[in-house]
């Protein structure tokens, strides 16, 4: 009997199949928005998540580096998924399966406990290391651009002022850490009163404030308890005045764009909010 792990390309399943024997499909967890493929699957009496991507999509060997490199300090009480196997070439990988519920749309998502655990976990990931990036202004600068000269949607007089201030932004180098880079409630898990934490397919080395962006555009608003309790949890406030302006600019500019281009309307509805906010603060 054929295997059933939809979404995967021959290849993909072969590997799946010869690290798994026979595993049986739970549920399906895809986006829909892009091509990456989650699956939940059941092998030898446990829960595992199988993962695949193609051929242009990074977010499979973003994931991998961070497995490789910096999850380690989460594994202590299964706080992060653990890697079983993965084939970098073919796309591929199966981690643990964690148990818990989405925070995201649930009671969780505006629970100041959650946001304390999901700060001391954040800590946890940015403490373990650090470098220094000398040309990440400027890389900042150029993935703006990059985005503005792609389908969008943002009116034009708002396009005009972002160029404008983004050609005045400094080249200064940043110090730099290992960052999750989607930090907010849709990767956080609430599991009995423990915070897991998931999908680290844009895992990379940023400054730490950039995995603040995301919950001060959302979840943040209107709710300062929820910030407070976060930092009380992370041990100190990352931002810097300038540097955090810039950055929810370029977070602002990029959700609007890239939402717009994968038709998630709602995503590019928050990114537009965002953009309006940013250059109101500038």
């Amino acid at each position: 009997m054929r295997v059933h792990l939809p979404g995967l390309t021959p290849e993909q399943r072969d590997l799946v199949v010869g690290w798994l024997g026979e595993p049986e499909l739970v549920s399906e967890h895809s986006w829909g928005l892009v091509d990456t493929v989650v699956l939940r699957v059941r092998a030898a009496g446990r829960d595992l998540t199988v993962k695949a991507a193609g051929p242009a999509n990074h977010h499979i060997g973003r994931e991998l580096d961070a497995h490789e490199r910096w999850t380690g300090p989460l594994l202590d009480g299964d706080r992060a998924p653990r890697l079983v196997h993965a084939d970098r070439g073919a796309r591929v990988l199966v981690a643990t399966w964690l148990p818990g519920d989405l925070a995201q749309d649930g009671p969780a998502q505006h629970d100041p406990e959650v946001h304390r655990q999901a700060g001391a976990l954040l800590a946890r990931l940015h403490q373990q290391t650090a470098g220094v990036d000398d040309g990440w202004e400027a890389t900042q600068r150029t993935r703006v651009l990059t985005w503005l000269g792609r389908d969008h949607r943002i009116p034009e007089e708002q396009e005009a002022r972002v160029r404008e201030l983004v050609a005045g932004w400094p080249d200064e180098p940043a110090v730099v850490a290992p960052t999750h880079g989607d930090y907010q409630p849709r990767n956080w898990l609430w599991d009995d009163g423990t915070v897991r934490v998931i999908d680290f397919g844009r895992a990379a080395m940023r400054p730490p404030a950039t995995d603040l962006a995301r919950l001060a555009s959302r979840e943040w608003l209107g709710r300062p308890e929820l910030e407070t309790a976060f930092l009380e949890g992370y041990g100190e406030d990352p931002r810097e005045a300038g540097a955090w302006s810039r950055m929810q600019l370029a977070e602002a500019v990029g959700t609007a764009a890239w939402a717009y281009q994968v038709g998630d309307e709602a995503f590019e509805a928050q990114g537009m909010r965002m953009l309006t906010d940013a250059l109101a603060a500038s």
